[in-house]
């Protein structure tokens, strides 16, 4: 072998250690691809997506090329290595062109061009689809009836190859954490409304309505004037009306609908009845996601919540539901919730004991539990399964409560002490409370 001959050896040598970084670095581009990324690449219409989303669309035949184009150029590049080997070191060469040929190929045919492929698939994946594409085509053949055997091998391991079974579609709580991580690619607002939206299946009207003694509605069997008196002065848009109580509800009325006769002689009980929408009763185990698609296909934006035995618990409204995805927006101050949660100057925090739970985990950044009692009274009450006689202070999930007032069987207002982190870890988180 003459000199010319190893120069020309060596080039080639040279040449497929680069073709197998290429077939190494394209393997793991596209397959490290993100594949929303790239389907939404693809749907603005950028051609390396395209081009890459083709290939993908199936994974067995473009594994299946790069493999037979890098074990060939490998295995060539380890037949040249030997005879250049060979022709300088004699018998010797064989084991030198092994180890030596390994060394190269693990530095600077996997290891390197996969770790860079990994770190920037777009850069890797696109332009190498250029030439995969057409050796696809080029070797075709070869490439299905490698997938026919492989395929076939894998049936008779078990192996069900029908259908997708990379399983792109995300799961609630793989979005979740997709969300979680999108960090400042979706501001922190966005990222809120989006869990929140996800959450609305775990969350029933139950958790979010207007209790039963919070319900402000006309009530037929009052004296007109005092009627009057309540839709003149009310700060809600709809009222419910019933006849001596709630569980008689007999409709909804749209104080729009009153409002042009406030001023004449016309309005009376019968005339109140007419401008009444029948009224719309929602199960109390309604989860929130699916009462707004009811909402929306009903068209209302009230219903009243009743329970299994058809008695009413409270009302929920269309405006209930968003505020659990965008947060309170209401202009009603008098029933903001702002008024029941009333921070102090010592650090303390005054609630009002119907306070629910979720608004106040909300408002305070807590951590209450909600699958039981819906509001902080029935949070203590349950926990001391009794009601107390007298004010009271324990310690309950992390916090100290002190009870202020305690009337008609209801704890009305409660004192929350934070406790601070040491207290915590040396405490019970639940103590027994101390009268």
């Amino acid at each position: 072998m003459n000199e010319a001959s190893l120069t020309t050896l060596s080039a080639i040598l040279i040449l497929l250690i680069i073709l197998s970084a290429f077939f190494s670095s394209s393997e793991t581009g596209m397959m490290a691809l993100n594949r929303y990324r790239l389907r939404h690449l693809s749907r603005t219409g950028h051609r390396g997506a395209l081009r890459a989303d083709r290939l993908l669309a199936r994974t067995d035949q473009l594994i299946g090329v790069i493999l037979i184009g890098n074990n060939f150029v490998n295995i060539l590049a380890s037949a040249i290595a030997t005879l250049i080997a060979v022709r300088i070191w004699g018998d010797a060469g064989v084991v030198i062109a092994t180890i030596g040929l390994t060394i190269v190929i693990l530095i600077f045919s996997e290891v390197t061009p996969k770790t860079l492929a990994a770190l920037y698939p777009e850069r890797i994946a696109f332009p190498a689809s250029h030439a995969l594409g057409p050796l696809l085509k080029l070797l075709y053949p070869v490439v299905w009836v490698l997938n026919l055997i492989t395929n076939n091998l894998l049936r008779l391991m078990g192996v069900q190859l029908e259908g997708d079974q990379s399983s792109d579609h995300l799961s609630r709580e793989e979005l979740r954490t997709l969300v979680n991580e999108s960090g400042s690619m979706l501001p922190g607002r966005h990222q809120d409304m989006l869990l929140s939206i996800l959450d609305l299946e775990k969350v029933t009207v139950n958790d979010i309505m207007v209790p039963r003694n919070e319900i402000v509605g006309i009530d037929l069997d009052d004296p007109m004037d005092e009627i009057l008196r309540l839709v003149r002065s009310s700060q809600h848009t709809r009222l419910p009306v019933y006849r001596s109580d709630i569980n008689n509800t007999v409709g909804i009325l749209h104080l729009r609908n009153i409002s042009r006769l406030l001023h004449t002689d016309e309005i009376n009980k019968a005339t109140l009845m007419q401008l009444c929408r029948e009224p719309y009763f929602i199960p109390e185990s309604t989860p929130l996601h699916t009462q707004l698609f009811n909402f929306q296909k009903e068209r209302r934006r009230i219903g009243i919540v009743v329970d299994e035995y058809g008695d009413v618990l409270g009302i929920a409204t269309l405006e209930d539901i968003l505020e659990e995805i965008v947060g309170e927006f209401t202009t009603d101050f008098a029933s903001s919730s702002s008024q029941d949660i009333l921070p102090q100057s010592d650090g303390t925090t005054i609630v009002d004991g119907t306070t629910p739970i979720r608004t106040l985990n909300r408002a305070l950044n807590l951590d209450l539990p909600t699958d039981g009692p819906k509001t902080l009274n029935g949070l203590i009450t349950d926990y001391l399964e009794s009601i107390p006689e007298s004010n009271l202070c324990l310690a309950l999930h992390g916090m100290r409560l002190e009870t202020l007032q305690i009337k008609d069987n209801v704890i009305r207002t409660v004192r929350i002490h934070p406790i601070e982190p040491s207290e915590s870890q040396s405490g019970s988180e639940n103590e027994k409370p101390d009268k």
